[in-house]
């Protein structure tokens, strides 16, 4: 059985940016199909509550991961940069601070805008005002609730091709009132999702073990450690839990049980399917049954394993060869009624997503259930259509997009006197 410690630090590096990624692309799964059921209006509402249920929460964990225990501006992007809502380069952030309390960011591309610019104005305006606003906000009190995230401009871009795509403000002022948790959030904050413990770092480690010091203006994973990296990994994969529970009870608060669950469970499938052949690409693996169970044991849709407790192994051996997936019945995931739940055994597409992603001849998905779980086999059979809730997800950029090496990182130094 495969975990994020068994993979070595060059590939964990490679690994993190990948999963933040998947973690950002979960509304282009979840979102066309809200769109097709309730509006524009409702999905942007959606969106909203998925992300202040989610945001406050994961991002306090990562602070306490990596020891970020101060309350300005530098802490507050430190955060960001480790978020699924930023992954590097898709979602180009670039900071400024000019002293502890004050700064600002713009996106220097915003992958997310290139994916909604061709849906028109009214869907452009609501994601870059209706649900920026709220969830930008939500994900700065996490650091310092006196934090305000203000637009200098956004799209709807005037002219088409203005850049940097958007620009804002991010100030602190100790006179301000306080911003209110989001009581979302403080729901969310009693999940087993927001309290399972993960893989402790080793401070003893070779590579960066914690992200004190100076904010640097891109994170290189290969100066990390490896069991940071570890760390980061789990911390990511769990970031997609707590959002799809975001979802599944914003969803939930305008339609029956059935129909929520329903919805939830096309989200996964698209992002499955899609996530599950760029880690294949990342991890430079083949078709075979070990690389299926490699990619099965590490998709963030499915972990991570101390949440979950799902596993995966390779069955047989040459012709023979297959998976066994195993997802247990009871589980910090399955209190929660996170993703795990949404897979039985009449419902076996997410995992027939992630199976066809790494070889479309892993088609063949025999389930059977009891009262400690389900376990699912996974063998080969005649090669199908990818599924229709992944082809919806893959219209985003974000599906072929590449990273780059940007060599060694600056570090960002404020610019104005400190108003401490």
């Amino acid at each position: 059985m495969m975990s994020y410690s068994d993979l070595p630090r060059p590939m964990l590096a490679r690994l993190v940016p990948e999963l933040q990624l998947s973690g950002q692309l979960i509304d282009r799964s979840g979102m066309a199909h809200l769109i097709a059921a309730f509006g524009r209006e409702v999905m942007a509402d959606v969106g909203v509550e998925e992300w202040i249920s989610a945001s406050p929460v994961y991002t306090a964990r990562m602070r306490t991961a990596l020891g970020l225990d101060g309350d300005g501006v530098e802490d507050m992007f430190k955060c960001m940069q480790l978020d699924i809502g930023a992954p590097p380069q898709f979602m180009d952030f670039r900071y400024s601070v000019t002293d502890t309390y004050h700064g600002g960011f713009e996106l220097n591309h915003c992958g997310a805008l290139i994916d909604v610019e061709p849906l028109g104005d009214d869907y452009v305006t609501a994601m870059c005002h209706h649900i920026e606003d709220p969830t930008f906000d939500a994900t700065a009190i996490a650091t310092n609730r006196r934090a305000r995230i203000r637009p200098l401009h956004r799209p709807p871009r005037r002219p088409a091709d203005r850049h940097p795509h958007c620009a804002w403000t991010v100030t602190i002022e100790p006179d301000r009132d306080e911003l209110p948790l989001p009581e979302q959030s403080i729901r969310m904050s009693r999940t087993r999702a927001a309290q399972v413990e993960l893989s402790a770092i080793d401070p003893t480690e070779e590579g960066r073990t914690d992200y004190r010091g100076h904010l640097l203006a891109d994170l290189r994973f290969a100066d990390w450690s490896h069991s940071a990296l570890v760390r980061i990994c789990e911390e990511l994969a769990l970031q997609h839990q707590l959002l799809a529970i975001g979802f599944t009870w914003a969803v939930g608060n305008r339609t029956d049980a059935e129909h929520a669950a329903t919805l939830s469970r096309k989200q996964l499938t698209g992002i499955a399917g899609l996530t599950a052949g760029r880690l294949r690409a990342c991890l430079g693996l083949g078709t075979d049954a070990t690389s299926l169970a490699t990619v099965l044991q590490l998709h963030p849709v499915l972990g991570p394993t101390q949440y979950t407790g799902i596993t995966a192994t390779r069955t047989g051996a040459g012709t023979e060869a297959g998976v066994l997936l195993r997802i247990p019945a009871s589980s910090g995931a399955i209190a929660d009624d996170g993703w795990p739940a949404r897979i039985d055994a009449e419902h076996l597409d997410p995992v027939l997503a992630i199976a066809a992603a790494v070889d479309p001849t892993w088609s063949a998905l025999r389930a059977s259930a009891d009262d400690t779980g389900l376990t699912i086999e996974i063998g080969r059979g005649p090669a199908g259509k990818e599924l229709g809730e992944v082809a919806i997800t893959r219209f985003s950029s974000g599906a072929t997009f590449e990273f780059a090496d940007r060599g060694i990182p600056l570090a960002i130094t404020p610019t104005g006197a400190s108003r401490r």
